[in-house]
């Protein structure tokens, strides 16, 4: 393994700079909650070194010098609405995901008419201030157009006729964005919770047949060849069955010379939950496989009022995620789900929760936002050829 140092924030806000040294052995695995145990979080030694410099360089800056894209979700009103917003977006990030404009249901909300403006306008925006976009999604079990969704269920849609009109939207979307999108998430969240997951019980794979996903990104590959192509879940940082499922299924994929390009770790994580120590192990065994990874969508959330406790569990959250892509030569972008609290989506789907961006509702840095900037100042041997 080469040799690579981390500068984690620790465990105050004002934080406690610990030195993360990877060894060529993987320690047992240890349960951790909060993210506060920033000793285990890459199974390394743990010294205490000098703070870091200050730095008030945005992120796609300090990213820049690892080759690494750092990214966020943008939610299409803000930008139009609102200027603050606009310009954190253009200064702080290299790349730009839709939160919602390129999903089915606003792109083509009735049969055959596509909305393409909000999702053009995204595009343009960020050509003009030097951002590469990732494209999410082109099929999710989630917003889905209810002309869709309903012909399906009452049978005037048949298996025959879903199939040709997934294809149409997959070729339909993807040529319309040619050269303009760095990567696609191809299928989201394909795959169940649990002990045992499957592929999950949708209209793709009820009627298009568990081929759907490898079909999927057939059709992408060849309406945009230049594209990389992405599958993309949440409850995959670490390695757990789900993740398992995914490593297996890549490697089916691969075997049959299906274009797959990568791997998206969501990262919602929760501070209620284990830390997620076993990243670094789980990015390389994707890695091996040749593909590219990413963590596409990371917050960290917990239960209100925010505290220094909890406060210091999201750095080193947010921290241990960044940590796992910097250690990975083939992880090229990192990417919050928002980055300001004031349009996170968090409070609106999870009660009592939320603070879960880097920046508070007044765009104010919060410690989660310094922890970030640290790692990756600090962070030696930069990698410039992680291919973003």
């Amino acid at each position: 393994m080469r040799k690579f140092r981390i500068v984690l924030v620790g465990v105050l806000a004002a934080g406690s700079l610990y030195s993360i040294g990877p060894s060529t052995a993987t320690a047992a695995p240890t349960k951790v909650t909060g993210g506060i145990a920033a000793q285990v979080a890459t199974g390394g030694s743990v010294a205490h070194v000098p703070p870091a410099p200050s730095t008030d360089l945005p992120l796609r800056t300090l990213a820049r010098e690892h080759g690494l894209g750092i990214g966020t979700a943008v939610d299409m009103t803000a930008l139009d609405a609102d200027p603050e917003y606009r310009s954190r977006v253009a200064r702080e990030f290299s790349a730009v995901t839709a939160e919602n404009v390129m999903k089915w249901e606003s792109l083509e909300p009735a049969r055959g008419e596509y909305n393409w403006a909000p999702a053009d306008e995204l595009v343009d925006f960020a050509r003009r201030n030097g951002q590469k976009v990732h494209g999410h999604t082109l099929l999710w079990h989630n917003q889905l157009p209810a002309w869709l969704t309903q012909g399906v269920a009452d049978g005037s849609i048949s298996p025959a006729e879903l199939r040709t009109i997934v294809r149409n939207h997959i070729t339909t979307v993807v040529k319309h964005f040619r050269g303009k999108i760095r990567a696609w998430d191809v299928v989201n969240e394909a795959f169940t919770d649990g002990d045992s997951p499957v592929l999950r019980d949708t209209i793709f794979r009820q009627h298009l047949g568990p081929n759907y996903i490898a079909d999927a990104l057939r059709w992408a590959h060849a309406a945009d060849p230049s594209a990389k192509l992405f599958l993309n879940d949440y409850a995959t940082d670490n390695i757990n069955p789900k993740s398992t499922a995914y490593y297996e299924l890549a490697k089916q994929l691969l075997k049959q010379r299906v274009p797959l390009h990568g791997m998206g770790f969501q990262g919602h994580l929760d501070l209620q939950y284990p830390l997620p120590i076993d990243a670094p192990e789980n990015l390389r065994r994707f890695d091996r496989l040749g593909l590219q990874t990413a963590f596409t969508e990371v917050d960290v959330r917990f239960f209100l009022p925010v505290d220094t406790y909890k406060t210091a569990g999201q750095v080193g959250s947010f921290n241990t995620l960044l940590q796992a892509c910097l250690l990975t030569p083939r992880c090229v972008m990192f990417t919050v789900w928002g980055f300001s609290d004031k349009y996170s989506w968090v409070p609106g789907w999870f009660d009592g929760q939320g603070s879960a961006t880097p920046m508070d509702e007044n765009f104010q840095p919060k410690p989660a936002y310094r922890g970030l900037q640290q790692v990756l100042a600090v962070a030696s041997d930069p990698n410039s050829r992680r291919g973003f």
